[in-house]
């Protein structure tokens, strides 16, 4: 299973959950929007462990959340 793919959906699922915009979710994350984005629309093969923790917190949620 393709770890990014997933989180990307997961991170759409809880965005619309929450009703807040990608831009929200990243600066509450304090990560650059172009991070957010390249998850989102799959441009990147891996993500740093960091990286998740950070959009965890901001959506709310675990990490096995994010990566289930």
């Amino acid at each position: 299973m393709d770890i990014v793919k997933t989180v990307a959906g997961n991170i759409r699922k809880y965005k619309n959950i929450r009703k807040t915009s990608y831009l929200k979710i990243a600066k509450k994350a304090d990560i650059p929007f172009a991070t957010l984005e390249n998850i989102i629309y799959l441009r990147i093969n891996d993500i740093k462990i960091t990286t998740l923790l950070k959009i965890a917190k901001a959506l709310q949620v675990s990490i096995d959340d994010l990566v289930k």
